[in-house]
């Protein structure tokens, strides 16, 4: 089996300086607002087959993200230069907190702070496409399905993949069972990843379990509405909206070295043992990383 690794963490003062970005003026930010417009306007502008839409993207949902990223959850990116900068790659995660924001999060890491400016083409499971205007976004956004398929075309083409095997197991999990990773299903991401020869990338998210601490499942009310849970915060339904704002919690996604594949071949992806294997090297890589994360981190909001 595999050797599992803890995603290795650079110490604060070899992190290299990054002089700050000068922002732009109103009267640039009010043109290229402008120029969006008429570009949506008259229709100059392209989505790829799977929906993404990367000039809606990255004009507007992408500022609407980053103030959170930066400002609410001061987001801290380790690791990016374990993230190729370019060709096929499959991005594995923890997933945690309730509503998704944690992919979100990683999507603005690895746009924003990569020197390649990635983009992370997420995979959603079917929920996430049956909630009206939501799932259009997500289209945009650049999430598609998560199945084999799909995975390997994006692999493929050279894209930046990005998977969260918990599933609804993982984000609606009891606040007690925090960074606690559930089961990873039967390796399907593992498999794609052999077809196609990608490596895999672990990455381990601290900061999401905090942000709508679950206490309490309405299993009742999750029923009748179709959801795979109904959570109860100590703040929802209590404070009723007021109770959809986010905790501030203090982030730290961390990537860690890549997990080769090409050698074995594409039929490795047959061979059950094989996936097993691999996907428990990841899941363990993944879990010893999170307790390296929260070693890390001076404290839940600071």
């Amino acid at each position: 089996m595999p050797e599992a690794r803890v995603i290795p963490l650079r110490p604060d003062d070899d992190e290299p300086f990054v002089p700050p970005t000068v922002s732009p003026g109103w009267e640039d930010q009010v043109a290229a607002a402008l120029d969006f417009v008429r570009r949506r306007v008259k229709g100059e502008y392209e989505t790829d087959e799977f929906g993404f839409d990367p000039d809606l993207a990255d004009h507007v949902l992408l500022p609407i993200l980053r103030p959170f990223f930066e400002k609410w959850f001061r987001v801290e990116s380790l690791g990016l230069e374990n993230v190729p900068s370019t060709g096929g790659a499959l991005l594995v995660a923890n997933h945690s907190g309730t509503i998704p924001v944690d992919a979100l999060m990683t999507t603005v890491s690895l746009h924003d702070e990569h020197p390649a400016q990635r983009r992370l083409r997420l995979l959603g499971a079917d929920l996430v496409f049956d909630i009206p205007f939501a799932g259009s976004l997500a289209r945009k956004m650049g999430t598609t399905l998560a199945c084999n398929e799909d995975a390997e075309r994006l692999l493929t083409e050279g894209e930046l993949v990005g998977v969260f095997p918990e599933g609804f197991k993982g984000i609606g999990k009891p606040f007690h069972e925090r960074y606690t990773l559930q089961r990873f299903g039967r390796g399907g991401f593992v498999s794609a990843a052999l077809r196609t020869g990608a490596p895999i990338i672990p990455c381990a998210i601290v900061g999401a379990e905090e942000i709508y601490p679950m206490i309490g499942n309405a299993k009742t009310a999750a029923r009748l509405l179709g959801l795979p849970y109904f959570p109860i915060t100590p703040t929802f339904p209590l404070l009723g909206p007021l109770g959809l704002v986010p905790l501030p919690s203090k982030w730290l996604i961390a990537f860690g070295e890549p997990i080769e594949t090409a050698s074995y071949g594409p039929a490795a992806a047959e061979d059950p043992m094989l996936v097993f294997n691999l996907t428990d090297q990841v899941r363990e890589t993944i879990q010893q990383s999170l307790y390296q994360l929260l070693m890390r981190r001076k404290g839940v909001f600071g």
